[in-house]
């Protein structure tokens, strides 16, 4: 098969639960290709956002949020969560950043990592029942559901970036497939991502009449990955997969409460 092709193939084998088969050949040109978390991203985007557009049009939006959720995890996977809650077991460790480190590779689950994952899904259900709650007494119900798949895929989007912005400026602080990631994407690979980011969020803006919302939302969720960076630097030393994966987590919700603030 074609090195491209295999790379493409492999991207949505790792980085969502789409059954298109991986190999350890295909994730060696997926890694040279790292830019393809936008690809990834724009078409599970455009899922997510046709399902959150259905349910949304049908649905009462307390019960749709809980669904949106579901299916958000069940075409992605627990991995990123899984990695949120990591994240919460190294930054609530006490002592030296070598305690945070075990803390942070440790298998077992910690209260810190319960809460920062609990955390998560809170926000994300309060970002999505926030959201419908202005747009709603300002559009229609055609509307609103257009506006949750314009916010869904943007966010999905801005989510994949949040990734590739941890692995381009991150340092590798341990050997695995996050250190892979981090060492094989270079500042010319992080930019044709961004690029491809930036003109899928100004295409859905202008075509769902939404100005720059979408370069607000995507910005938003970069910005708050360097954050997360800066951090994760001061904690450990550097990043990891679990970080990696916590930031998609982090850009995602970040675009969405952006997307609402936006459109208040």
């Amino acid at each position: 098969m074609n090195g491209f092709l295999l790379a493409l193939r492999s991207s949505f084998g790792f980085l969502s639960t789409i059954p298109v088969g991986i190999t350890m050949e295909g994730l060696d040109e997926f890694f040279k290709r790292t830019y393809l978390h936008l690809v990834v991203g724009i078409v599970l985007g455009l899922i997510m956002g046709a399902v959150a557009y259905a349910l949304v049009s049908y649905v009462p939006i307390s019960i749709s949020a809980v669904l949106i959720i579901a299916f958000v995890y069940y075409l992605t996977g627990l991995n990123h969560l899984d990695g949120v809650a990591d994240l919460g077991d190294g930054l609530t460790a006490h002592g030296s950043v070598e305690k945070k480190l075990k803390a942070l590779k440790d298998m077992s689950l910690g209260i810190g990592g319960v809460a920062y994952a609990a955390l998560i899904i809170i926000a994300l259900y309060a970002s999505l029942t926030a959201l419908y709650g202005e747009v709603s007494l300002l559009y229609t119900t055609a509307e609103v559901a257009r506006i949750f798949f314009f916010a869904m895929f943007v966010s999905e989007v801005s989510a994949m970036q949040s990734m590739l912005t941890i692995a381009a400026f991150g340092k590798s602080i341990h050997e695995g497939l996050g250190s892979i990631l981090v060492n094989n994407t270079t500042v010319p690979k992080y930019l044709i991502g961004f690029v491809m980011g930036i003109v899928a969020c100004i295409g859905a803006s202008y075509y769902f009449g939404l100005g720059l919302t979408g370069i607000y939302a995507f910005m938003a969720a970069i910005f708050a990955t360097f954050i997360l960076l800066n951090v994760s630097n001061r904690h450990f030393g550097g990043v990891n997969g679990d970080v990696i994966g916590a930031s998609n987590e982090v850009g995602r919700i970040i675009a969405l409460i952006t997307i609402t603030l936006v459109l208040m």
